[in-house]
Parts: structure tokens; C-alpha cells; sequence
């Protein structure tokens, strides 16, 4: 008899209807020599600090750092879970073989690996490795089962991963809580949650001391064209003024007119992240609203595995590509359009190079019906993508006229569609859409009429004050990307490479982490806009500790558990490094405060009232301070030749009263 264990029943249904284990059972289902078994995901867990040392079940500072000599795993205890458990035991104990039927990926193989730990598994064990629940991928699957020692490096990642969240995290959430929670109130420090809460502090801080700086635009208008001052921003007005008053009575000419054609590829294929981004941007799903529905799709057979964090698929699925384009039923006139041709193959799309564990989220091609308006957008957004993959590109010609009135440059921009190609399966852009869209081009998509170079005439100046804007709050949409592509916050280039492919936490996790920091009251959300709390700027404030909020932790962490994946590195040597970094951690959190003499702080700041509104406070911009009122029309500002950046309290208040004297 072979026993199965899938992670969920829904699952287990669709591997036994395909087996041919059709007999209902408490707990399982059996026929055709197997037994078809599930869990509920994690059944088992790392055990808790009291489980090694009674003492510890105390928050005690004298206690910490918690380190077991040896970790050990434990039944959660819910009461369906250990029946589960027996019923799996009592099977797996009269097996000839165990075939693990668990989500493939880290956690999926670290979820099925203590389970068969916890009920004494002495047979052979193999491992069903695939990327989605239909019943040619399932019978593929079976048809190339592997010995579970091949799956070994990924399960000691996973479980180093799970130790070292245990060891950082219940031993900085205890440290923390002790020395500065408040009646009874926990501070949860952990490894992804905490460098994610820090981003979105930054950026509330950033907001806060923003003060505006003028600067000035000069445009002028030629044949209903509009021009810009090649230029840019002018940032001293008289400077501004003096060039407006210099073209106001000449003439523009054009000095030179450039063409060139482009082309737009097909956008990548969704990996988790990117459909979690996009869904929130058209359609303002949570990053946990999307990742439930695509599971929902994928547990359907509608779509492949959901958590993946690549967007190529391997080259064996060209083959099979024309077939689950016939199943997308709703999009024949464009199905037809393609299968009039041979496919196109694209390396972007089709790289056996970029294919780890998993393929990008595609369509399976199986007839979807009854969809929920949730599972029908995201399942739409899914197979257009699918479809562009094979649709021509975009061509477009674009026009750069450069002019000029008495010395001072101009330029205008123009682009023109010539083939939508793959753009005919989208709608345009909103304009919310395209104020998010950071990676926006330059050229507007216009035409301009024909000009020729050393025509001249007459023209409209105008010259725009304008203020400098905060940075934006972070929506789920780009605190995803920013926790996706968090390279651009450290200078190694080592950390770099591992965090734009790992980045802050994993995809499966990134959306239970800002859903943890909402529950916990670290961060709040008003409408899209993700701020964090007075709660979670004092968290932040509070750790000391570099390696707890900096994305270089998740740098560290990401290509070391790489290297153990790859057989690069020891689990325990990690495991080894993490415990040392906790010791840190403690002696960090007792370290000498920053000296007196140090600027002031935004508290300080914040006490200080503006002298000329009286209702505003104090902020420190990066030119000078400021008043927080400025948005309300107080003008208020003190340069830091008047006053350094870097003064004290005394030292502004100071200050202030020699300019009022």
C-alpha cells in the first residue's frame, strides 16, 4: 500500500480521483493500492520556549537570549489537527512507501517533512513535484516521482529559515516588550516585519519633514505646440524671471528635428509580486485578497502555482502552449489571431536558465466557469498576459524637435503608434494608473505637425511658480515592489543580487507580513495609502539594532539560505551565525543612548512652535527648517546658514529669539 499526504483535502480529492482512490475513509481516501491522506498545512511546529526550559516560560531579561541546544518539533494543538495527525501515523505505520504530495516549494516540503518526523515514518519516501492541479500535470507528475533525498538541501533551508525567525523573533519580541512595553502591551520584533515596518517609517518621518522648495517652469507654446525649457526646473526666480523677460519679444526657431522608430515588448508574465501589484493598482486588491484568489484559481485548475517569484516558463511548455490557448474559451478572436501563424518564442518568456522551482503564473486551459468578480479579474489579468507573450510588439515612431528663442532651448516631444501589437489586449492606462506607474516614459503619445528646421515664428512664453511635493505614502503596490526590489537600499552588491531576486521576505509571505503589521496596529491604511501609526515609529525608534530593521538582515539571510539550498553552506554553520547575531541583538538593546549633544530630535522639533503662524511646529527639511503648517500657506522658513542642520534644541531656540531681536 502507498500512502499520499497532500497539504489540504482539496488537493488530496483531486490526486485520488486520478489514482483511482475513490473509498471514503475517516481522514483518507483509498483504492487502486493507494491511501490518499492530507493535512490542514502545518500540523506541527518548532516547540516553544517553555517546551525546553520551564524557566522560560517567564518574560524575564535574566532569561534571554533563549538558545535550545537542539531544536525540536511539536503537534500544534488544535484538537482536528492532532486527530489528523493519528489517522496519518496510523496509515503511514502500515505503508510500503510515502509519496509527498505537499505544495511544491520551501515551506510545502518543510510542512510534510515534520509531519513524517512526528509519526515515526521508517518506509521509503518519494516526492510529486508540480506546478498545477490538472490531471495531465498530476499524472505527469506521478510518472516522474523522485527519492525525497533529492529535496533534502531544500528542507534544511526551510527549517533554518523557521529556526532562525524563532530565535530572532520570540527573543527581540521578548527583549523589546520587556524594556519598553506598557501595561501589558507587546512590541513584536521580527525579520521581515520589522526592516517592512522601518521602510514604512522612513517614509512617514520623510513626509513629515518635508518642506517645499519653490522653483519655477518655463514653457512657451509654438504653432499649438507646447515646449519646454530644455532646462528643466529653474530654482532661483530671478534667474527665471530674467529668462522669460529674455524670449518675451523673440522669435522661436527650430534648430533640429530628430525621428526615430521603438518598439515595445510583451510584458513579462506574472510572477506572485507582479500580479499582487497590478491587481492592486486596477482594482485596489489587497496583497492578501490576491493571493487568496489565485490560490482559489489554482486549487480550481484554472491557473498554475501561485507562489513563484519568477516570470519565465520552461522551453517544455512551447510545445503545449497551442493547446491551452484552444481551452481559453472567451478569448477565441484572439486565440485565432495567433494559431494563424507558427508561435512566437520568445527568450523573455521561454528561459530554461531562469526556471528554479517553478514556471510563471500562467492559464492551464481549462474551461473556467463561475467565477466570482474577484476570481474573474484576476484570472483575466492572468491569461492576457499569457496571450501578449506571443502577440508582435508595440512599434511606435517617436519625434524630438528642439527649438530655440534668444539663446535659451526648448524641447517638445512626440510618439505615434504604427502597431499595437500585444497592446490591443489592454485597455489604456488610467490616469491613477499612470501616476503610479514610476517607470513612466518621457515621450507623450501625441503627434506633432510638421516642422522644419530654421522656420521661425511667433510664440506664447509662460513661466509657472510651482512647489516641490513630499514623497508619496507607500500603496500595497509599490511597498510590494520596494520589498520585492529592496537592492536599492544597501550599497553591497552581493546583498543587491540576493535581494532582488529574494528581496524582503519571500513572495508566498509578503502579504501576510503587511497584514501582520495592520493587525498589530503598527500600520494603518487610509484608502490605498499604507502609513504607519504613532505605535510603529516608536517600535522603530526604540531598536537599537541595525541588523533588525535594515534590509541588509534580509540580504544576509536570503543568499545564505541560498547557498544551503545549493549545498554552498552547512545549515548549521547558519544556524550557528544566527545565534551569535542574537547575542548582538540583547547587547545592542543595552547599549550607552546617543549623547546629548546630538541634533535635535523630531520630539524636540515638534515642541517647538513657528514663530510666525503660532500653530505649526518646527520641521527640518533639507535645505532648511521649516513650518509643518505649510500646507495651510505659512511661508515660515530659517536656512541652516542661519541655524546648522545639526543643531540642538537649545541651539534653534536660540536662534529664533537673535532673528526676532
Amino acid at each position: 500500500m502507498k500512502v499520499c499526504i497532500a497539504e489540504k483535502p482539496s488537493v488530496a480529492r483531486e490526486i485520488a480521483a486520478i489514482l483511482g482512490a475513490r473509498e471514503k475513509h475517516d481522514g483518507y481516501l483509498e483504492g487502486n493500492g493507494y491511501r490518499v491522506t492530507w493535512t490542514f498545512g502545518h500540523l506541527c511546529t518548532l516547540k516553544e520556549p517553555q517546551d525546553y526550559r520551564p524557566d522560560w516560560r517567564v518574560w524575564a531579561v535574566r532569561n534571554l537570549p533563549m538558545i535550545p541546544p537542539r531544536f525540536g518539533i511539536k503537534p500544534i494543538d488544535i484538537t482536528s489537527y492532532r486527530k489528523q495527525l493519528d489517522i496519518i501515523a496510523r496509515i503511514v505505520a502500515e505503508a510500503e512507501e510515502v509519496i509527498n504530495c505537499g505544495d511544491a516549494g520551501q515551506e510545502g516540503e518543510l510542512i510534510q517533512r515534520w509531519v513524517l518526523q512526528q509519526v515515526g515514518c521508517n518506509c521509503p519516501v518519494k516526492r510529486l513535484w508540480i506546478s498545477s492541479l490538472t490531471k495531465e500535470a498530476i499524472s505527469e507528475g506521478f510518472a516522474s516521482l523522485k527519492p525525497a533525498e533529492s529535496y533534502q538541501a531544500l528542507y534544511e533551508a526551510g527549517l533554518a529559515r523557521a529556526i532562525g525567525d524563532w530565535l530572532l523573533g520570540l527573543n527581540a519580541t521578548r527583549l523589546y516588550t520587556l524594556l519598553y512595553g506598557s501595561r501589558g502591551q507587546t512590541l513584536s520584533v521580527g525579520r521581515v516585519q520589522t526592516p517592512t515596518l522601518a521602510l514604512l517609517v522612513s517614509r512617514r518621518k520623510e513626509i513629515e519633514s518635508f518642506i517645499p522648495e519653490p522653483y519655477w517652469e518655463l514653457k512657451t507654446t509654438y504653432r499649438s505646440v507646447l515646449f519646454h525649457a530644455a532646462k528643466g526646473r529653474y530654482t532661483d526666480q530671478e534667474e527665471a524671471l530674467a529668462a522669460i523677460e529674455q524670449i518675451r519679444e523673440g522669435l522661436f526657431e527650430i534648430t533640429s528635428i530628430e525621428g526615430k522608430k521603438g518598439k515595445d515588448l510583451p510584458p513579462y508574465l506574472f510572477d506572485l509580486t507582479g500580479l499582487q501589484v497590478e491587481c492592486n493598482k486596477k482594482f485596489g486588491l489587497s496583497a492578501e485578497e490576491t493571493l487568496h484568489t489565485v490560490q482559489t484559481l489554482y486549487e480550481r485548475k484554472l491557473t498554475t502555482y501561485p507562489r513563484v517569484d519568477t516570470v519565465c516558463l520552461p522551453e517544455d511548455i512551447y510545445p503545449k502552449a497551442p493547446d491551452i490557448l484552444k481551452g481559453l474559451k472567451g478569448y477565441e478572436p484572439y486565440v485565432q489571431t495567433l494559431l494563424q501563424s507558427k508561435l512566437r518564442k520568445s527568450k523573455k518568456v521561454f528561459d530554461n536558465s531562469k526556471i528554479t522551482d517553478h514556471h510563471a503564473i500562467i492559464p492551464t486551459g481549462q474551461p473556467a466557469t463561475t467565477l466570482s468578480a474577484s476570481e474573474e479579474k484576476v484570472y483575466d489579468l492572468i491569461v492576457r498576459r499569457f496571450l501578449a507573450a506571443f502577440y508582435p510588439d508595440c512599434l511606435f515612431n517617436t519625434t524630438t524637435v528642439l527649438g530655440q528663442v534668444e539663446q535659451i532651448p526648448f524641447k517638445a516631444t512626440g510618439k505615434v503608434i504604427t502597431q499595437e501589437g500585444w497592446r490591443i489586449l489592454f485597455a489604456k492606462p488610467s490616469a491613477e494608473e499612470k501616476e503610479e506607474e514610476e517607470s513612466a516614459t518621457e515621450e507623450e503619445e501625441r503627434s506633432l505637425p510638421l516642422f522644419e528646421v530654421g522656420e521661425q515664428g511667433e510664440h506664447l512664453p509662460d513661466l509657472q511658480e510651482k512647489q516641490t511635493l513630499p514623497p508619496k505614502q507607500y500603496t500595497e503596490a509599490t511597498l510590494l515592489r520596494t520589498m520585492e526590489t529592496a537592492g536599492k537600499l544597501t550599497e553591497d552588491e552581493s546583498l543587491r543580487s540576493a535581494l532582488k531576486e529574494n528581496g524582503i521576505g519571500r513572495p508566498s509571505t509578503r502579504a501576510s507580513i503587511i497584514e501582520t503589521l495592520l493587525k498589530r496596529g503598527y500600520v494603518e491604511k487610509k484608502r490605498k495609502a499604507l502609513i504607519a501609526t504613532d505605535l510603529g515609529v516608536r517600535l522603530i525608534n526604540l531598536v537599537k539594532s541595525d541588523l533588525l530593521k535594515s534590509v541588509e538582515l534580509t540580504g544576509l539571510w536570503e543568499r545564505k539560505l541560498r547557498q544551503i539550498e545549493k549545498l554552498q553552506l552547512p545549515a548549521a554553520s547558519f544556524i550557528d551565525e544566527l545565534k551569535s547575531m542574537v547575542h548582538q541583538v540583547v547587547t545592542d538593546a543595552f547599549a550607552t543612548p546617543a549623547p546629548a549633544s546630538s541634533p535635535a530630535s523630531d520630539t524636540e522639533l515638534f515642541s517647538i512652535h513657528c514663530p510666525l503662524c503660532q500653530e505649526g511646529h518646527l520641521l527640518r527639511g533639507r535645505t532648511a527648517y521649516g513650518c509643518s503648517a505649510w500646507q495651510k500657506g505659512c511661508s515660515w522658513r530659517m536656512s541652516f546658514e542661519q541655524c546648522p542642520k545639526e543643531a540642538s534644541a537649545d541651539q534653534i531656540r536660540s536662534a529664533l529669539q537673535s532673528s526676532q531681536d
